[in-house]
This record gives C-alpha cells, sequence and structure tokens, in this order.
C-alpha cells in the first residue's frame, strides 16, 4: 500500500484512487471473460489479496491493513465498478473475515486472518432453501459427537461455493428450542463432506453463489465462532452491517458503470446521415442526467452509514442500530442500478442489446433486486417499522 495507513486522517481519495488503477488494470480486462465463462474470479482475489484489500478491515496485528467501513465501502463501490461478481466475492469474503475479527478469539484469528494476506478466501454460508429469503432463520441444527459438532445442511445461494477456504456457517446451536438459537463455525472447505453444487445464473456469473450441502462436517470446537446461542448476536451485529454496507456499494459502483460506459457510447456514436451524434438528442441527455441525480443520492448517504458503522465498532456499541437505515441503502442502491443498466441499454440502442457491457450490467444489476435480504422483504421491514409492528423475523407476532 502507498497509502500512509499510520495517519490519523486517512486519505479516502487516496484510497480511491489506489483501488481504481487495481480494478482498471487488473479486474476490468478480465470481466468479460469471467461473465462469458463463468470463471471464478480467483486471479482478481490474488492481487486484492497482495495488494492488501482482502484485509482491508483486519487489524495490523493480524497482517491486515486495519482500515474502516469507509474504506471497504469505497472498495466495494470501485471493484463493483469493474466487475460485479468479483465484487459480490469480496463483499462475502470481507464480511467473513470481520465476524471473526468482531467474534473470534486469539487463536482463530492467527489460523484464519493472518493467511488472508497470502490469499485464504472467506464466505458466509448461511441461507438454507427451506426458508428461501429469510437467510437469518434456519431448519439445520448442528449435533456433538464428544467434543466435535456435526454439520447437516443443505445451504442455497452460498457465495463463492466450492471455491472458498473457509465458511462462516450459521445453524441451530445442538438441541435448540428456539429459532433464534443460532450458533456459527468456521468451517474448513477442505474438510469431508462438503459437497458443493453447479452456479449458473442469468447475472454475476463469476461469483459461484451456488447451493452447498454439508452431510457429517466433523468440526472442531476451537472453530466455534463465539459462544452456542450467540448467532443471533453475531447475525445482527456482525454479519449484517458489513453485508449491507458492502453490496449497496458495489450496486452503486454498477450503476456508475453503466452510466458512464453509456455517456461514452453516446457522445461517441454518430448518425452519420444528420452528423447528429446520440449524446445531441434531448431525450437522451434527459434520460442519462436521471441516473446521475439518483447516482449522487447515493454517495452521501453511502459514506455517512459508513461512518455511523465506524462510530458505533468504537463506542463498542452494537451495529444492529442500523440495520433499518443499511436495508434502505441496499433496496435504494441496487435499484439504481437497475434503473442505469436499463437506461443504458436503452439510450444505447441495437449496439447495446449485442453481447457486451450493456447488457452484461443489465444481467449483473437485476441480481441486487433478490439478494437478500429481496427488496420485497426488506421493504416490509421498513413498513412495519414505521407502522409500529413486529418485524416478525424470528417468531410470528413478535421479533
Amino acid at each position: 500500500m502507498s497509502v500512509d495507513l499510520h495517519k490519523v486522517e486517512i486519505d479516502y481519495r487516496a484510497i480511491r484512487e489506489e483501488i481504481r488503477a487495481i480494478v482498471q488494470n487488473i479486474i476490468v480486462p478480465r470481466a468479460e471473460v469471467i461473465d462469458r465463462d463463468g470463471t471464478f474470479p480467483r486471479e482478481n482475489l490474488k492481487v486484492l489479496a497482495e495488494t492488501g484489500w482482502n484485509s482491508v478491515l483486519i487489524p495490523e496485528q493480524w497482517d491486515g491493513l486495519g482500515l474502516n467501513y469507509v474504506a471497504f465501502a469505497i472498495a466495494a463501490e470501485e471493484i463493483g465498478k469493474g466487475c460485479p461478481s468479483t465484487a459480490l466475492v469480496y463483499v462475502m469474503h470481507v464480511g467473513a473475515t470481520q465476524t471473526i475479527v468482531l467474534y473470534g478469539n486469539d487463536d482463530q484469528k492467527e489460523r484464519w486472518l493472518k493467511p488472508v494476506r497470502q490469499g485464504l478466501i472467506g464466505t458466509y454460508s448461511t441461507s438454507e432453501k427451506a426458508t428461501g429469503g429469510h437467510w437469518w432463520f434456519n431448519f439445520s441444527e448442528a449435533s456433538r459427537d464428544g467434543e466435535d459438532y456435526i454439520l447437516n445442511a443443505e445451504k442455497s445461494f452460498t457465495t463463492s461455493c466450492g471455491q472458498a477456504d473457509f465458511y462462516i456457517f450459521q445453524t441451530r446451536s445442538p438441541g435448540a428450542t428456539e429459532p433464534t438459537d443460532v450458533s456459527f463455525f468456521i468451517v474448513d472447505g477442505k474438510l469431508p463432506g462438503i459437497i458443493p453444487g453447479v452456479w449458473d445464473g442469468l447475472g454475476v456469473r463469476g461469483n459461484h453463489s451456488g447451493p452447498i450441502r454439508y452431510e457429517g462436517v466433523r468440526v472442531h470446537p476451537r472453530n466455534k465462532l463465539g459462544v452456542e446461542g450467540q448467532g443471533r448476536e453475531i447475525l445482527e451485529s456482525g454479519v449484517s452491517p458489513v453485508y449491507l454496507i458492502g453490496i449497496g456499494s458495489t450496486w452503486l459502483g454498477v450503476a456508475q458503470a453503466a452510466l458512464d460506459a453509456s455517456v461514452s457510447y453516446v457522445k461517441g456514436m454518430i448518425h452519420r446521415d444528420f452528423n447528429k451524434r446520440l449524446a445531441d438528442y434531448q431525450i437522451i441527455r434527459h434520460k442519462l442526467a436521471e441516473i446521475k441525480v439518483l447516482i449522487e443520492s447515493l454517495k452521501p448517504w453511502q459514506l455517512s452509514l459508513a461512518g455511523q458503522l465506524d462510530e458505533l465498532q468504537a463506542q463498542g456499541r452494537p451495529q444492529v442500530e442500523l440495520l433499518l437505515p443499511l436495508v434502505e441503502f441496499k433496496i435504494h442502491a441496487s435499484e439504481v442500478a437497475n434503473k442505469a443498466a436499463n437506461v443504458a441499454l436503452d439510450v444505447t440502442g441495437g449496439y447495446g442489446y449485442k453481447r457486451g457491457i450493456f447488457e452484461r450490467l443489465y444481467r449483473d444489476a437485476r441480481a441486487g433486486i433478490a439478494m437478500g435480504p429481496s427488496n420485497n422483504i426488506a421493504r416490509e421491514w421498513i413498513g412495519k417499522s414505521l407502522v409500529g409492528l413486529p418485524l416478525e423475523l424470528w417468531y410470528e407476532g413478535g421479533d
């Protein structure tokens, strides 16, 4: 890193310039191939590890950069501009490592965080087919065999499925009597009994967000994250905040990429019959201007939320206080990305419909609407909160 991380004031402009250079030189040139072939972006992640960005939130004590949520949000945004598949893998990886930072013990940090700088990749494995978009709610339950835990579960939409070196795995505690009695484990990706499925999605084709089965996977108690039954706290204050600011920032980056590519194209495309550029048509300028306004509405919100997460962490306060604002940001960012991609396809006409950046971003952006919490579920949370009704995340009629 060329940025002086020891300064009291972090130079966010320098951070953005540094990650942007990596994206332009390394990630952008590979984006089309990753999409076309459904290739896991391992080479991109290797470079991000070597330059420290995979360790952005990991303290220096564990060989990380020791930066904050604002820096992470900037990184996710810039990577999202270059390759949404890489950005989603990146966000899930950083979220997995941050969960260990917040809830792991020193032994776990030594074993799982220090190797990140050498390329170790982590991810979340939380949602289950039985509960769909309610990714926080599990029916699977761990069991015990002596001191060890035995994990059996069918997980859905696990990013980096079959590619990650470790999974932050969520399930009910052994003998759980309540849905909130959830525990987390760090699961080594090489353990026997892990059976990854195939990912063949409409978009973000390189993020390998496929189903994965755990059949009798044996986990040593030293890889239990936190204490048994602490899962709800880990979910609400460890998993959700970093995930939501990360994916929201990713979709902000996708929106900006769609706008930038559109502007470049309409400025260069000339109708020779009247020697007019596409940019000379007022209706096209107005469509692009609408997207620009929407994107600008996201930028201060992103940095404000990330800054508030940093303040809460510094004060030792639960980050769940920001759950609904982060959900609102995720909704708006994903829908702005979809509008930007739609307008890009519109103003570029037949060219945009061909294989290439416009149709790729159009397909990629759609994933943001469905990613948990889906925008439909998320709106219900917000609406219930507005009128004083319980969110019913865990129990019907209450929380």
